[in-house]
């Protein structure tokens, strides 16, 4: 397993995991843009793209899990947890944030596997499924 940047060339790859893609153009957008702007990694297993997140800084200027997708052929080997530590690691600052549905335990469970905790919640996103927000206190970069 390998873990590093997107680039260009792994945009229809990347494409093919996300079962949003599929059906939803501006995911592929959304992808491309998180690729050119350096914020997309993913996970390469024996040359195979299985799974990719998406770290930013806009979420009042601290590091943010925008998302993580693993491959369904991919799931339950630890590759989302995978990402997440990387995350972690190199994330520019002493707070992580990262947000999930009410209705996914999964990835809740997960989160706080990693160390996370509850951080509040956000209304009205999708209806009827609040979004949990999760937080990660990190240890300064040394330099």
């Amino acid at each position: 397993m390998q873990i590093r940047p997107a680039v260009k060339d792994d945009h229809s790859a990347l494409c093919a995991i996300d079962s949003v893609a599929a059906d939803d153009p501006k995911r592929s957008d959304d992808i491309a843009n998180w690729i050119e702007t350096g914020c997309c990694h993913l996970v390469e297993i024996d040359g195979a793209i299985a799974a990719y997140g998406v770290l930013t800084y806009q979420f009042f200027g601290h590091g943010f899990i925008e998302i993580v997708i693993v491959g369904a052929a991919y799931r339950r080997r630890g590759l989302g947890a995978a990402l997440i530590a990387y995350f972690q690691s190199i994330c520019a600052g002493s707070k992580l944030f990262s947000t999930t549905n009410m209705s996914n335990r999964r990835m809740q469970e997960l989160f706080i596997r990693a160390g996370f905790r509850p951080s509040g919640y956000i209304d009205n996103l999708d209806e009827n499924d609040p979004e949990i927000v999760f937080y990660s206190r990190l240890k300064p970069i040394e330099a």
